[in-house]
This record gives structure tokens, sequence and C-alpha cells, in this order.
């Protein structure tokens, strides 16, 4: 985090001391040299290979503006992390880049190095490196995470076959409804949603959690995986590519939570922008019909929650959407771009 920058404000004193008094206690690992030098040096473990991933978010586009600093500082991570449960690997460290305005304060950045702390020490992980910048423009922040894998046991999102059933995890569409919520606080009274329904939605936007518990289910399990960050229809589709197989997603059972089930029963045309659009941070996992009972077994042993969504077929490589009664769902938007 030393090298090429520049003071983010007078108000901070340098960026040593910035890296010194916030972000260095993040950084637990010895490798990391106590973010005094311009590099991480790491031993990963024999036998393992290195899962990497790069996530940017950026205000105004993942996060609102007056968001809580420490709920960003948690998102930076957990967007990483989940890129990494998806592989099937188990967190090792992480980097941190961030371009801030030169009037952010200083307990703005304590709330962010809060938020990451928290995350952190839950997956078991630290900081190693980045850098630091100013910025013209609003905050941007890049985490890129490192994970660890067995040699030649990472999944990919290619690898998905014709019979596999597609399963996802945890629930769908709950950040959507919590941004929603965010921006016109009046939807709770049209939805019928109390205050703890309010609350649970929101969290699950500000708030994401990285299913760090399921990389080890889905890399035993699993012939193809990818996490649901843009929708999951979207991210659905981009397995299907890459592994030139299609499938047809049942809407019927698509897993919603109880607040999100309310929302719908007030408004059932929100079904296709729940399963479009995104920040779910959920997995979904392509597992061999073979595997199909020890893999439900064993995540129902660990209380581990996945639902069966649709199965792999041979046809063009994308999701064909359906309701109870096998008709197509048509879709605007089949999940977030940021182009």
């Amino acid at each position: 985090m030393v090298n090429g920058v520049e003071h983010v404000d007078e108000k901070h004193g340098d960026e040593f001391d910035l890296i010194a008094s916030v972000f260095a206690p993040l950084a637990k690992d010895s490798g990391a040299l106590g973010l005094r030098d311009d590099a991480a040096v790491l031993r990963p473990p024999e036998g393992h290979e290195i899962v990497v991933s790069c996530d940017a978010i950026n205000e105004g586009v993942h996060f609102l503006k007056d968001d809580p600093a420490e709920t960003i500082g948690h998102k930076a991570l957990a967007v990483t992390l989940s890129d990494l449960a998806a592989k099937g690997a188990r967190p090792y460290a992480y980097l941190l880049s961030l371009s801030l305005p030169r009037d952010s304060s200083p307990d703005w950045l304590k709330g962010l190095a809060a938020g990451l702390h928290a995350l952190q020490t839950k997956a078991g992980i630290s900081l190693v490196g980045g850098d630091t910048t100013a910025s013209r423009g609003g905050i941007s922040i890049v985490v890129t995470g490192l994970g660890l894998v067995p040699q030649g046991h990472a999944v990919l999102r290619l690898g998905a076959k014709p019979g596999d059933r597609i399963y996802v995890s945890g629930t769908i569409g709950d950040a959507h409804l919590g941004l929603r919520l965010l921006q016109d606080q009046a939807l709770a009274e049209t939805w019928g949603l109390s205050e703890e329904d309010v609350a649970f939605l929101v969290e699950r936007y500000r708030r994401p959690s990285p299913r760090c518990d399921l990389a080890l289910l889905v890399r035993n399990f699993a012939q193809a995986s990818i996490d649901i960050s843009d929708g999951l229809v979207g991210d659905i589709d981009k397995l299907c590519q890459v592994s030139h197989v299609g499938m047809t997603l049942k809407t019927e059972h698509v897993p919603f939570s109880p607040a999100a089930r309310k929302a719908l029963a007030r408004e059932p045309d929100l079904l296709p922008a729940l399963i479009a659009a995104g920040d779910d941070y959920e997995l979904v996992a392509a597992v061999p019909e073979r595997c199909v009972a020890a893999f439900e077994a064993e995540a129902e042993a660990k209380q581990l929650r996945f639902a069966s969504i649709g199965e792999v077929a041979v046809g063009d490589p994308q999701v064909r959407v359906v309701d109870a009664k096998g008709e197509n769902i048509p879709l605007r938007h089949r999940g977030f771009s940021h182009f």
C-alpha cells in the first residue's frame, strides 16, 4: 500500500500514517510485513493452488453515498470472498486498493476498517497489501482475494453437463428489495412489510453474507459453480454459455425469504426483477445426478440451505425461465450490466 500513491487529505497526515493507524492492524499475516514494504511475501501450503479474484465496488453503483462505512467495508470484502467460495476455495488473504476523495473523514475510514476487520475475522484471513490514492470523483474500493484449493480441485463455471441438477443457496432477491426500500421508504407499506422485514432486506443489500461455509460442499460435489452477483438468471446464463448447455429454471422452486414472499404476494410483477437484479451473492452449483442424494444429505446434515431449481439440458446455452405450468416467463432484463 506504499507505492505510487498520493496523500488522501492533510487531516490524515501522510499515507504512511494512514496505513499505520487504520490498516496495519488488519495485516495479521507475517507475510504482509506489517504493510511496510511494496509487496507481501506469502507461503501457500504445499499441494495447493491459489485462486485469485478481484472486485471493485464504486459509490453510486454498488453502494449508496449514505450507507454506513462499516457496511461498505464488509461488502467490499464479501463480494470477493463470494467468488472464492464459488470455486470451492477457502479464503487465504486479501489486498485492498482505495481511491478516496480528499475530504474523507478519519471516522469514515475507521468505520470502513471496522467492517473489513469483522468479516476478515469471521473468514479467518487478513490484509496483506494494496494501495491508497486520492480520487477526484467518488469512493472506489478494489479488493483482490486469494483463496486456496487442493491442486486440481477448483470448481469452474465450465463443467456443467446435461442431466446435472442446478441448486442455489440461500434466498434470492432480498438485496434488490433492500435497495428499493432505501430509495423509497413508502414501499414498505405497499408491500405489507414489518419493521423487521425492512431491516432484514436492507441488511441483505448492505451486508451480504459470502457463503464460505459452502465451499467444501461445492468442491466435493459440484461440476460447475458460480456466485450470484449479477442476478440469478444472468449468472446461470454465463455458466451455461461456457459449458455449452441449456437449463430450464422453474420459478416455483426459487427460494424466497418470508419478507420477499410478502412483497411478491402484494406485487407479483416483482418476480422478474427478483430473479435478475443481482447483489444476492449466493452460490449456484451444478451437481451430477449420481451425486444428488449424497449432496442433499450432507447439506441437510450441516444445515446448509440449497434449493433445486432446475436441470441442465442439451440446447441453446442460456436459461429458459418457466412458471408452475411450464410456460415461458418473458424477461426484459436477464441480469445486471455495468455497461
